[in-house]
C-alpha cells in the first residue's frame, strides 16, 4: 500500500513539473524556434496554398483526403482546452497571456509542418492503405538502432490518449448544466455510469469504422462545430462591440507590461501563454502526424502545409474567440472566477468553465449556459473519434497490425470507466505520458529536417 501511495504521489508530481515546468515548454518552444529559424517561415508565407491544398481531388484510395485529415486533426485538438484552458490562461497570466497563445501557435504551425512531412516521407502501406507517425519516422528516417525511441513513443502513447479525461469532463459539464443534483436512478455512481454507456455507444458508431469514417464524420461535424461557436461570440461581441478594440489593445499591451497579475513578470506570463497554446493544439507532441500520414497525398511537403491548418484554427481562432468572449464582457475581472489581483488557489482555477460560463449567461441569460454545454459536449466528443485512432496505430506497431481492433473495443471501455472514475492518479498518469511523447517526435524531427529543407526548396521554388 505504501508503494502504490508513493508510486502515485511519483506520477502526480512528474505530470505536475513536465506540464508546469520549463522541460517540456522549452522542447516544444525551442524546437518551433530551430524549425522557424531553418525554414526562414517560409511555410507561413504560403499558408494561402495550404488552404487551397484542401480541395485537391486525388484518385487514390490509400488513405483520407487532406480535408478530412485536417477536420480529423482538428476534431482532435479543439476540445475542453479551448474553452476552460483559455480561461485559466487569463486567470493566471491576464489577457497577456493570450498574445503569447498566438506567438506559440505560429511556432506550432511550422513544428507541425516538419513533423507531418516527414510521417507523409516515411509511412508505410498495408492493405493499400497508408499508415504512419513518429514510430515510422524514427524507424524508417533514422534507423533501427533508434527503434527504442518508437517503442517510448508508442508505449507511452496508450497511455496518453486513453479517453478517460475526457469523459470524465463530459459527465461532469452534464452534470453541473443539466442533472445537477437531480441523479438518474437517484444515485450519482449509476447516473454516471448511464451516462458513460451513452457516450460510449455514441463513440463507437463512428471508431468501429476506423479511419475512413472517422475522417468523413470529422469533415462534416469539424467545421459546423467550429462556425457555430464563432457565431455565439461573435453574438456576445455585436452586443459588446465598443470593448472589441479596447480588448485586442489589452491583449497586447499586457503581454510586455504584465500589468494584470500580481507582480508583473512577463516571463510568467510568456511562459503561462505557451503553456497553455502547446497543451491545446499539440504541435510536437505526434498525434498529428499519425492522421496526416494516413492520407491520399504523395506529396509530403503538400500535406506538410495543410497540417498547419489545424493550429491556426485551434489556437489563433477559436481560443482567440473564448479570450475576446471572457474579455469582451468583463466576466475575468469578477474576483469570484478570476484571480487577477491576488494569488490564485487551486480551487478558484480548476473549473475555468465556469468563467466562460459567467460571460454566456451574462450575454445570454436565458440559453447560454445550454449553448456552451452543447459547444463543450461537441468539441470533447469529437475529440473521442480522433484519439481512439491514435491510440490504434500504438497498438498496431506494438503488437501487430492484426490486434489494432482489439484497441477499439478497449477504448470505448476505458469512455465508461472515466465517467465514473475521479482518480488524480489515472489522471496524471495520462497527462504524464502525453508529455513524454513529445520527446521521441521532436527528436527525430530535429535530425531529420535537412530532409524537408530540400523537399521543401524544390516545391516552393515551383510555386514562385
Amino acid at each position: 500500500m505504501n508503494f502504490f501511495v508513493s508510486f502515485s504521489n511519483f506520477i502526480i508530481e512528474a505530470a505536475d513539473y513536465l506540464w508546469n515546468g520549463p522541460i517540456l515548454v522549452t522542447l516544444l518552444l525551442g524546437g518551433g524556434i530551430y524549425f522557424s529559424l531553418r525554414s526562414k517561415l517560409t511555410p507561413i508565407l504560403f499558408f494561402r496554398h495550404s488552404l487551397k491544398l484542401l480541395s485537391k481531388r486525388s484518385t487514390s484510395q490509400k488513405g483520407i483526403s487532406s480535408f478530412e485529415s485536417v477536420s480529423s486533426q482538428i476534431a482532435g485538438i479543439v476540445g475542453m482546452g479551448n474553452i476552460s484552458g483559455v480561461a485559466v490562461a487569463i486567470s493566471l497570466g491576464g489577457p497577456g497571456a493570450i498574445f503569447w497563445m498566438w506567438v506559440t501557435a505560429f511556432l506550432g504551425m511550422i513544428t507541425k509542418f516538419y513533423t507531418c512531412s516527414l510521417s507523409v516521407l516515411y509511412r508505410r502501406t498495408s492493405s493499400n492503405k497508408n499508415f504512419g507517425g513518429p514510430m515510422y519516422v524514427i524507424v524508417n528516417g533514422l534507423g533501427e538502432r533508434w527503434k527504442f525511441l518508437a517503442t517510448v513513443f508508442c508505449f507511452f502513447g496508450l497511455l496518453g490518449v486513453s479517453p478517460i479525461f475526457q469523459s470524465n469532463q463530459i459527465v461532469e459539464v452534464i452534470n453541473s448544466v443539466i442533472i445537477k443534483d437531480n441523479f438518474l436512478f437517484g444515485n450519482k455512481f449509476y447516473s454516471d455510469l448511464f451516462v458513460g454507456i451513452s457516450i460510449s455507444i455514441l463513440v463507437s458508431f463512428v471508431i468501429l469504422g476506423g479511419i475512413s469514417r472517422i475522417g468523413k464524420v470529422a469533415s462534416k461535424v469539424a467545421p459546423i462545430m467550429v462556425f457555430l461557436y464563432m457565431c455565439t461570440v461573435f453574438y456576445i461581441m455585436i452586443i459588446h462591440y465598443n470593448m472589441i478594440i479596447p480588448s485586442l489593445s489589452l491583449i497586447v499591451v499586457d503581454a510586455f507590461s504584465a500589468n494584470s497579475i500580481l507582480g508583473g513578470s512577463v516571463a510568467s506570463i510568456i511562459l503561462i501563454g505557451a503553456r497553455r497554446a502547446s497543451f491545446s493544439n499539440e504541435a510536437g507532441i505526434g498525434t498529428a502526424p499519425i492522421i496526416h500520414a494516413s492520407s491520399q497525398t504523395e506529396n509530403p511537403i503538400e500535406e506538410g502545409l495543410v497540417s498547419m491548418i489545424g493550429p491556426f484554427v485551434d489556437t489563433i481562432i477559436v481560443c482567440t474567440l473564448t479570450a475576446l468572449c471572457i474579455l469582451v464582457t468583463d466576466s475575468w475581472i469578477n474576483i469570484n472566477y478570476a484571480c487577477i489581483y491576488g494569488y490564485c488557489t487551486k480551487i478558484q482555477i480548476t473549473s475555468g468553465i465556469e468563467l466562460v460560463a459567467e460571460a454566456f449567461n451574462g450575454s445570454m441569460p436565458s440559453f447560454g449556459s445550454y449553448i456552451l454545454l452543447f459547444t463543450t459536449l461537441t468539441f470533447a466528443i469529437t475529440t473521442l473519434f480522433s484519439l481512439s485512432f491514435f491510440g490504434e496505430r500504438c497498438m498496431a506497431y506494438l503488437f501487430g497490425e492484426q490486434n489494432k481492433i482489439i484497441y477499439r473495443y478497449i477504448y470505448l471501455c476505458l469512455i465508461i470507466i472515466g465517467a465514473v472514475s475521479s482518480l488524480k492518479f489515472v489522471i496524471s498518469l495520462i497527462d504524464l505520458s502525453y508529455g513524454i511523447m513529445a520527446f521521441p517526435t521532436i527528436i527525430s524531427a530535429l535530425i531529420l529536417a535537412p530532409k524537408i529543407d530540400r523537399l521543401s526548396k524544390k516545391y516552393f521554388k515551383k510555386l514562385k
